[in-house]
Order: structure tokens, then sequence, then C-alpha cells
């Protein structure tokens, strides 16, 4: 299974964008394209179509070494053996994930500012999201934060930060500019007429410029 601490590219399979069915068919093309870390999202949908899902994914996950995560509901773990979860800033806190899931497991906290990403290191998060970057249709309510921290938490925080929010191939240089490393993409992967495709020239993009 892939260490965080080589996970450079952060996928997420979002409900929003893939139907149901078709959860399993795009979970193979990002693992085609080199995904390093993938999320299942599923805002609105019940606990027993999120554990389908889940189920659909993690032969391909596991095959590919890829940690599967789960977004808002530590207790799933219980029942998927997906290696992780991912909670907001209004959700549990990190020792209370750890304990819904009943085992040990990754758990990454979403943070909007610096302050929230030293909190979330102090809970002891496996990783943080930061974000959102620009404007994103994902989370359209979302106060965009923008590019100026990105470098001072680095040096703030130790944890593996995912910057996502907006992140899209036509940015990823000045997001790299500006000190960010790791990278969670979800609509211009999951939108593209060839995910695999446009998976493996993100993770190329990442590697080459952040290289």
């Amino acid at each position: 299974m892939n260490p965080l601490s080589s996970c450079f590219l952060y996928g997420i399979v979002d409900l929003g964008y893939v139907t149901v069915d078709d959860v399993a068919k795009v979970t193979a093309q990002l693992v085609q394209g080199g995904v390093d870390i993938l999320q299942l999202r599923a805002k609105e949908h019940s606990k027993l179509e999120i554990v389908r899902c889940a189920q659909a994914m993690l032969p391909l996950t596991k095959a590919g070494g890829i940690p599967l995560i789960i977004n808002d509901y530590p207790d799933l773990l219980r029942e998927v053996d997906a290696e992780g979860c991912h909670v907001g800033q209004e959700d549990f806190s990190v020792a209370e994930a750890r304990d819904l899931a009943g085992r040990i497991c990754i758990v990454g906290r979403s943070t909007h500012s610096t302050e929230q990403a030293r909190a979330a290191q102090n809970e002891r998060a496996d990783y943080i999201g930061f974000g959102p970057l620009f404007p994103t249709a994902t989370k359209p309510s979302a106060k965009e934060i923008g590019l100026s921290e990105i470098r001072t938490l680095h040096e703030q925080v130790q944890l593996p930060i995912f910057v996502i929010g907006g992140v899209k191939l036509r940015n990823l240089g000045e997001i790299i500019r500006a000190g960010g490393r790791r990278m969670c993409m979800v609509s211009d992967l999951l939108l593209a007429n060839d995910v695999a495709k446009q998976t493996a020239e993100a993770k190329r993009r990442v590697a080459e410029e952040s290289g």
C-alpha cells in the first residue's frame, strides 16, 4: 500500500460527478492513470449506497496499492476494509473518528487556514486537505483562500498537505511555484474525456514541476 509520504496526487470519486453505476469504471481509470490515494465522497447518499460503492472500489484500489479513504463516515470503516476516513471542520475530532472507525486507520482533516492546519497536526491527523484555493463547483459556498499561505503552511506543519479546491492542470505550475507539493484534483479528472490520460498527465506534471 502506498505510504502517505509517497502520495502526491489525491483523487476523489465524487458522486456529485460520478453515478453509482460508474463508480467502478471511473475508479479503474483513476488507478490506471496513476493516482496515489483515492477518496470516496458521497454527499446526500445513504450509508448503504456508500458501502456498496466502497466495496466496488476496493478490489481495484487494493490491487493498485492505493489507500481508499471514506469521506464523512468513520463508522463505515467497521463495515468496509478501506484504509482511512476524512473529516471536515464541523465533523468529528480526529480522536472521535478513530474511535468510530474501531481500528487503526488513516484519518485526514479538512483545513481552511494555517491555524486550523496547526490544530489538525496537534490532533494527530495523518494528513490534511488545505483549501479551497480557488472557487470550486464541488463546494460553491466555500470561500477561496488563495495561494499566499501555502509556503508558510509547509514551514509550520509537518503533515502531508494536499491542496484542494479548483486545482486543475492549467494552474498546477502556479500552485507549485506558491509552495504546493501535493495536489487533490476532482472535477478536472472526473470530467475529462479520458480520465486515465488526464490523471497520468496530472501525475507527470506534479512530479516534473515539483522536482
